[in-house]
């Protein structure tokens, strides 16, 4: 295993010394496994953009806002910390509702709108992905994906990994049963107790600041960081044992 860019948090007791030895791995998606978190930065630039400017917002949306506000979290929760930030309150309103409301779903169904469209010109999962999946199927450790995306099952689909993930905690399965988005722990723990492995025996992979804190807070023995612009340190901080900047670098 090659020396990641930091190792330095202590881990519970019995926790596994690396992936391979945990009894299960669940992975965030977007920015983990798959480039898509590149298409949800730049839809949200464009939805955020047109919203700032329709409501004179002065303060322009940067990457920096995405990492803040948004990375990590179901979507309406998403628009909704943003605006907040910006000093502007919309009434929630419904799932349902269509994205021309003005409304925290309706600007969260919006922005899906703009990420299918740029869904549809593909996507491919990292090549040091499909490398340490191969080898964890190898060694037959069970794999999960814990994400907030509703687009998760899609995303799998289009990137050629749906079968090689029997469990998925997504957007879709938070809403039905009422779960709270990272960075509480409750996404983590329902891929951990559909997985049947034991969190502090276990190992969680994340991009997102509050995806690591679900995974700290759920008692994960092992929480992995990929800095895919985040910072190396900003993830520690939030509680990752360690810190890599492709998942390939986990491999022999």
């Amino acid at each position: 295993m090659t020396e990641p860019v930091h190792a330095t948090r202590d881990r519970p007791d019995g926790a596994p010394a690396d992936l391979f030895a945990a009894q299960g791995v669940l992975f965030d998606l977007d920015g983990v496994l798959t480039p898509t978190a590149e298409v949800h930065m730049r839809a949200w630039q464009r939805l955020f953009d047109d919203e700032f400017a329709a409501r004179g917002i002065e303060s322009p949306y940067t990457d920096r806002d995405y990492f803040d506000h948004v990375d990590g979290k179901k979507r309406y929760d998403g628009v909704a910390a943003l605006l907040a930030d910006r000093g502007v309150e919309l009434p929630w309103g419904e799932p349902g509702d269509p994205p021309s409301a003005e409304t925290v779903c309706g600007i969260g169904n919006r922005k899906n709108v703009l990420f299918e469209r740029l869904l549809e010109e593909g996507i491919e999962a990292y090549p040091g992905s499909v490398r340490l999946l191969d080898e964890l199927a190898r060694r037959d450790v069970p794999v999960a994906v814990v994400s907030s995306s509703k687009n998760a099952e899609r995303v799998l689909r289009v990137a050629g990994l749906s079968e090689r993930f029997p469990v998925v905690v997504d957007g879709v399965v938070a809403e039905i049963e009422g779960l709270p988005s990272k960075p509480a722990p409750d996404v983590f723990l329902a891929g951990a107790e559909r997985l049947h492995v034991e969190p502090a025996r276990s190992a969680a992979v994340e991009d997102a600041l509050s995806g690591v804190a679900s995974a700290v807070a759920g008692g994960f023995g092992l929480v992995i960081g990929v800095d895919r612009g985040t910072g190396a340190q900003a993830l520690l901080d939030a509680g990752a044992h360690l810190v890599v900047t492709d998942l390939g670098e986990l491999l022999d």
